[in-house]
């Protein structure tokens, strides 16, 4: 396996929490402690958090996390979510970058890359980005996607923890519930340090709050 940087996001589709993006840096010398790294989709909470703490010990990483009131100043200027990624995308791997060269960089394909490299370019880094569905089989974007995982569950549990309320991964019908739970206990306007307010979701939330 030849050297290479892999970049992934978590906290994307979820209403409650930030918006995370972490890279990692992945070398042929790192793969025996990685043992047991894949997509972090396919891991328990508990087992994600785990191997976070070995990859941040064994490779060189950077986490850009966004928290939900960033989040949403940063998407009303963005107007568009794949901007703000390959924005946050950009970001993480010029850390990376910083520490350790690489001449390829390998990330899951989030509609058109061609923003990611455009930003990579502007930023002065000739490195070739491979984008492909399914690129958490890469060990390195595996890495990065657990990295980014585990920085969200931590992140959202101290959110739960900051305004007395767990708030639920995801957007299902329970995060509605927890969302209208919040905002009678809160108000609507604190919604915007807890959740991304341009999710469908949040009109469910109000709507629901409204309900005789």
């Amino acid at each position: 396996m030849d050297p290479h940087i892999g970049v992934d996001e978590s906290g994307k589709g979820d209403f409650f929490g930030p918006l995370v993006i972490a890279a990692c840096y992945v070398g042929p010398e790192h793969l025996a402690e990685l043992e047991g790294v894949k997509d972090s989709k396919k891991l328990t909470d508990k087992t994600a958090l785990h191997l976070a703490g070995v990859i941040k010990r064994t490779c060189p990483h950077a986490i850009v996390a966004i928290g939900p009131a960033k989040y949403n100043e940063l998407y009303s200027n963005f107007r568009n979510l794949n901007a703000l990624l390959a924005w946050g995308h950009a970001r993480a791997i010029e850390n990376v970058l910083e520490q350790h060269p690489a001449d390829l960089v390998i990330s899951d394909q989030f509609a058109n890359p061609e923003g990611l490299r455009r930003q990579l370019f502007e930023k002065g880094r000739n490195v070739r980005l491979e984008s492909f569905v399914r690129a958490e089989a890469d060990p390195a974007v595996a890495a990065a996607s657990i990295l980014a995982r585990a920085e969200f569950l931590t992140r959202l549990d101290r959110l739960s923890n900051d305004f007395g309320m767990t708030l639920p991964k995801g957007a299902s019908q329970a995060v509605v519930q927890a969302g209208a739970a919040f905002v009678k206990k809160h108000g609507e306007q604190a919604l915007a340090n807890v959740a991304k307010l341009h999710f469908k979701t949040r009109e469910a939330v109000l709507q629901l709050v409204l309900r005789p």
